[in-house]
């Protein structure tokens, strides 16, 4: 489908697969593709393989998208994306873009991910830079907490996080059927007198009202993150990468140390006393079962998954890809934003 055609629309929309990036992860492809096979053996989804030929593994009867390069994990985002033109992550987007897949997923480098779909498919009218809306799974609630930006833009304005609270409202609501999701944003203190300046100016901004979708609950601090306080918590790319790699090695810490106390043969007894009790909690604060990370505020689909994804992180990620790319997320998303002409340049360098 040459560039620029209508994308399909209705059932025949409804029938395209979604590109998975074959080559993308540390797992690569190995875990990816058994992923995507075991999606498609399941027979409700559809998928479409992106990667080297011969280069991607037994990928049975699944259909290809052949490319001749790969973006590393360590290549620079924007230069990555714009001289490996023929590379899988350009490719899966290009086929959102051209109307040949509903949505790409993908485990690979985030920033050229994020550049791929930018540079690919374009902004939605009205959005000043995407941003990545991170599920944060919390036992308090039947669904996880957004937080964004998780990674995108490592500096930001207040008219930015508006956004980003409108954009993460929309996805929160078609995701998880929230009708006024609580919008926090994340701070030093609960007091709208604490933080940086933009936080100060942000929440003026944010408590101004009238922005439509949402509800704005003031201010979080990084404790609050498992006190159902907020649906979706808002703050630049930088401050939201720091966040959640902190939350992640504290979990990470957490279970591994206590798999190293259960593991001594005195504590035997306990551990099975405690056990079954622990591994639920264990199961819903893994990340794998989020289905990744949504980049919001592009013109189509795209889900960023943890770099060191298994099968199962793909099942959940084509999964997630599939039902938001069928419910019209990027149309409600388009939607939240109000449009006001401004537009910065297109700059995928400070993808992170």
């Amino acid at each position: 489908m040459a560039r620029g055609a209508p994308r399909p629309t209705g059932e025949a929309f409804r029938a395209l697969p979604v590109a998975v990036d074959a080559m993308g992860g540390d797992k690569a492809p190995g875990e990816i593709v058994a992923g995507a096979r075991q999606v498609a053996d399941a027979g409700a989804i559809g998928v479409l393989l992106v990667g080297l030929p011969g280069g991607m593994g037994d990928t049975g009867d699944l259909p290809l998208l052949e490319c001749s390069e790969v973006i590393g994990m360590d290549d620079d985002p924007g230069q990555g994306v714009r001289r490996k033109k023929d590379s899988s992550l350009v490719r899966a987007a290009e086929a959102v873009r051209d109307g040949r897949a509903m949505a790409m997923v993908s485990a690979g480098n985030t920033g050229a991910t994020m550049a791929s779909a930018l540079l690919r498919m374009g902004r939605l009218p009205g959005v000043i830079r995407p941003a990545i809306a991170t599920p944060i799974p919390d036992p308090q609630k039947p669904h996880p907490t957004l937080l964004l930006d998780s990674g995108a833009n490592a500096e930001a304005t207040s008219a930015m996080l508006l956004q980003f609270a409108q954009m993460g409202a929309a996805y929160s609501s078609k995701r998880y059927g929230i009708t006024h999701p609580r919008v926090a944003l994340l701070s030093i203190g609960e007091e709208k007198s604490k933080g940086t300046p933009l936080i100060k100016e942000t929440h003026a901004v944010l408590a101004e009202g009238g922005h439509g979708g949402f509800d704005f609950v003031g201010n979080v601090e990084g404790r609050d993150f498992f006190a159902d306080q907020a649906d979706v918590i808002v703050t630049d790319g930088f401050t939201g990468n720091v966040a959640l790699k902190t939350l992640e090695g504290t979990l990470r810490f957490l279970m591994e140390t206590l798999g190293g106390i259960f593991a001594q043969p005195e504590l035997s007894d306990a551990a099975g006393t405690l056990l079954p009790h622990l591994l639920p909690l264990a199961a819903a604060l893994d990340p794998e079962t989020t289905g990744g990370a949504m980049l919001l505020g592009v013109d189509g689909v795209c889900v960023i998954s943890h770099g060191s994804s298994s099968s199962v992180a793909v099942v959940n990620a084509i999964t997630v890809a599939h039902d938001v790319a069928v419910d019209g997320l990027v149309d409600a998303v388009a939607a939240s934003v109000k449009v006001d002409g401004a537009h910065e340049p297109v700059d995928a360098s400070d993808a992170g």
